[in-house]
């Protein structure tokens, strides 16, 4: 069974929105080990900025406290972002930073000694950024940078047709294929993966007829409303069934009565959704209402109602409903069988209405 999604998952090109939701989701996930590579990175670049500094037979100047201080910023200012977008602009300025640092450092040090050491430098920042959750457009964007500050042969006069210059000219188009190979099968499997994941938690989740959340879904949503503290308003648990759901199915048929199920679930969305919803089986919807006044509550109910009543389609339907106050010490189930008793009193005392429990007030 798993093979055979991941089948369907793979012939498929993921849309643009659920690419930037992977993006973020992968931000999100991996923000703390973004910083880890951004001061491992600094602390590269000073070492670097000692050794090549004795190479060059010169001392650490302030030069490099500006660069420190500069990559230091970018740190601060990654510890602060929660936007992946504003991720991949960051990395293009940290990347730039840093190339610009490196490439001066080199030019200090003599002509021999520059291309290998720019490209043991290009080859630490195009790994860290092949890695990080960056977009396509951001990670080629510091390939270019990497490759205009810390080219090889810029200022070294180096022949490519001598044995020096092959060798470099190799290497950097091996480290170049490799970094991009290695961001676009990893990009590719991680979001591969995320889709495999959104579509096995909507089958969870999601009731596949009628598309919205399942009883799974709503006991753990609803649950955690209930425990939520403080409650600013009373919580109400309303049970919904469809009237006479049966005679549909038995005059028109089961296909008759899907697209029923389908459209009472699209009248919920419609009117309840700030609140939770969902289908607990067969013609029975439940919702949740969180934080709402009584005469809150009977409005929507009644609106509800309502919108059921007047549609203006074939084979019209009316809904009844049972409301009931959720206490503080009332379990999630409590709640469920005061909701299903009015619901019951709604259902025998004339349908097409709601109930509220105990008080047992028809409208």
């Amino acid at each position: 069974m798993y093979k055979t999604i991941e089948d369907e998952v793979l012939k498929k090109a993921a849309p643009a929105a659920l690419k930037a939701e992977f993006l973020q989701h992968e931000f999100e996930r991996l923000h703390k080990f973004c910083v880890l590579i951004y001061v491992a990175s600094v602390v590269i670049w000073i070492i670097y900025d000692l050794i090549l500094s004795f190479l060059g037979d010169q001392s650490f100047t302030w030069h490099s406290l500006v660069f420190i201080g500069i990559f230091t910023i970018n740190i601060v200012v990654l510890l602060f972002i929660r936007q992946v977008r504003h991720f991949h602009w960051l990395n293009v300025v940290f990347v730039f930073c840093i190339a610009l640092g490196t490439h001066l450092l080199t030019d200090g040090i003599p002509a021999d000694h520059q291309p290998s050491w720019r490209l043991l430098a290009a080859s630490t920042m195009l790994y860290s950024a092949s890695i990080l959750p960056l977009s396509r457009w951001s990670f080629f964007a510091a390939q270019i940078i990497t490759w205009a500050l810390l080219n090889p042969f810029y200022g070294t006069h180096i022949d490519v047709l001598e044995l020096k210059g092959v060798m470099a000219l190799s290497y950097t188009v091996f480290l170049c294929a490799l970094t991009v190979y290695s961001f676009l099968t990893l990009r590719k499997a991680k979001l591969y993966n995320f889709i495999m994941s959104r579509l096995l938690l909507d089958q969870a989740y999601i009731d596949t007829l009628t598309e919205i959340p399942n009883r799974r879904s709503f006991m753990t949503r609803a649950d955690k409303q209930l425990h939520a503290t403080p409650r600013e308003h009373d919580h109400y648990l309303a049970m919904i069934d469809i009237d006479n759901f049966k005679k549909v199915n038995d005059v028109y048929g089961h296909d008759i009565g899907d697209e029923v199920l389908k459209r009472i679930a699209q009248n919920i969305k419609a009117v309840m959704s700030p609140y939770e919803y969902a289908r607990l089986g067969g013609e029975e919807f439940a919702i949740y209402l969180a934080g709402v006044r009584r005469e809150d509550a009977e409005a929507l109910a009644k609106e509800l109602c309502k919108v059921v009543r007047e549609y203006a389609g074939q084979h019209p339907v009316t809904v009844s409903i049972g409301l009931a106050r959720v206490l503080d010490d009332d379990t999630l189930n409590q709640a469920l069988i005061k909701a299903d008793a009015a619901l019951y009193e709604s259902k025998h005392t004339g349908k097409d209405r709601y109930t509220f429990h105990q008080e047992l007030s028809v409208v």
